[in-house]
């Protein structure tokens, strides 16, 4: 059973623990973790949420990401998710911080309220040599950013909406 601790609209923590399914079932303030992971061709790599995750089952999001677990910091769960997600051991100094947003969401009795770090990994590699986690993500690609920027200016269906974070990713591409 995972346990989060529980925080206030500002990602403050508040000493509390509570199990991850009683954090969504209240609306609880949490935290989790973002990372988008930009080629040198500017492509971002997205996937595409197994239909077996209770959150946007099926949709396409952010490269890696996921919830920070009781006692841990951004850093040690921005590390392990980003391995057990898509099998990519980095390390601290990898990771680029771009900015924090607020995650708030309800669907189907899943209350999301977090406070979500958001980090960039630039980093050149093969779509078919990562190792995804089959139980969370279905499916891997690298995309133009100004193709996904084009994306979620239309309010695709098959893409999770975030939109303060996309705007922090497309601001951070376009000038770097």
């Amino acid at each position: 059973m995972e346990y989060l601790d529980i925080c206030d609209s500002e990602g403050n923590l508040l000493g509390i623990k509570k199990t991850k399914k009683e954090a969504h079932d209240k609306g609880l303030w949490h935290r989790a973790v973002h990372v988008w992971i930009i080629n040198s061709k500017k492509e971002v790599l997205i996937q595409k949420r197994s239909h077996l995750v209770e959150n946007h089952p099926n949709l396409w999001d952010i490269s890696a990401a996921g919830h920070v677990s009781a006692g841990e910091d951004y850093i040690t769960s921005v590390l392990r998710e980003t391995e057990e997600e898509i099998g990519l051991k980095l390390k601290p100094e990898d990771f680029i911080r771009i900015g924090i947003v607020k995650n708030i969401s309800a669907r189907r009795g899943y209350i999301n309220n977090e406070v979500d770090p958001v980090y960039i990994v630039k980093m050149d590699l093969e779509v078919n040599k990562i190792k995804k986690q089959e139980e969370e993500v279905s499916e891997i690609k690298f995309i133009s950013y100004k193709k996904l920027e084009q994306i979620i200016k239309s309010n695709d269906p098959t893409f999770v909406q975030h939109p303060e974070e996309y705007k922090l990713l497309f601001d951070y591409i376009s000038k770097n």
